[in-house]
């Protein structure tokens, strides 16, 4: 059986940057153990699936290690592949998920993902998340990621974990987060995003991370619309919006390969 597979870099303009995911188009869904040892194959930190379902799409998406419930670079992915790829050509396109149904659609400005949003509370530091950071933040907050709130970009840059500690907690990952240095303009706030248990270390550009942050920071800096930018190595750049209980997230994307999978 021969598969068709495109790598795309998400969250950027240029091949390199973003966040790199593997998208497998698919007639019918294949056994969950195969997808998931294509995913382990492909040894990026995510792989999407998608087969047609109506006037849409059923996605999902797999991590090296397990499936996941929700991948922002990943779904902007995929869409990127169908429009740009497969001759989709609808103004809206639609993804039915484990997160329920996720809506794209294509703008001057980029891929404008639709998710839900998810408001971080205030908890106690767990003791590992403290050992696995390094450093104390600000404060200490959870949704499906702890989100460590830190003062400046620069504190952001110089952490390095400790991902064995990190692995210990409960929550899927951690995500350290920053207001924007006075230097960045046109940024509002930086993070990155550490997914020790799902074998992604650190990931380079995390949309999902988004729909915590952007309520965060929305209502930190009194402001609907944010500019974000990911500190990772490849680094990577989102405009997002808080419209009630949803998360618009804006981002481009490249292709890198389109290959064949034979199994």
């Amino acid at each position: 059986m021969k598969l068709q597979m495109f790598q795309v870099d998400a969250f950027t303009e240029q091949v390199f940057g973003g966040n790199p995911a593997a998208v497998c188009p698919l007639t019918n869904w294949l056994d969950d153990a195969l997808l998931q040892r294509i995913a382990e194959e492909n040894n990026l930190s995510e792989t999407a699936f998608f087969v047609p379902a109506g006037d849409g799409y059923q996605l999902r998406w797999f991590t090296p290690e397990e499936e996941v419930d929700l991948c922002g670079h990943a779904t902007l992915a995929a869409a990127h592949v169908l429009y740009s790829q497969l001759g989709f050509h609808q103004p809206e396109l639609v993804f039915s998920t484990r997160s329920g149904l996720l809506r794209v659609t294509r703008t001057d400005k980029g891929y404008q993902l639709d998710f839900p949003a998810s408001m971080p509370q205030p908890v106690s530091a767990p003791a590992e998340l403290i050992a696995g950071l390094g450093q104390a933040p600000l404060e200490v907050l959870a949704a499906f990621d702890y989100i460590a709130v830190y003062p400046t970009a620069d504190e952001i840059k110089a952490l390095a974990p400790d991902f064995e500690q990190l692995k210990k907690l409960g929550l899927r990952g951690v995500v350290a987060t920053a207001p924007a240095s006075d230097k960045d303009k046109d940024v509002d706030f930086v993070s990155r995003c550490f997914f020790p248990k799902l074998r992604v270390n650190e990931d380079p550009v995390t949309g999902s991370a988004h729909c915590e942050l952007t309520p965060y920071w929305a209502h930190k800096l009194g402001k609907q619309q944010l500019s974000a930018y990911q500190l990772s190595k490849r680094g990577g750049a989102l405009r997002c919006e808080l419209k009630g209980d949803r998360v618009q997230l804006t981002g481009n994307a490249v292709d890198y390969m389109i290959a064949e999978i034979y199994i």
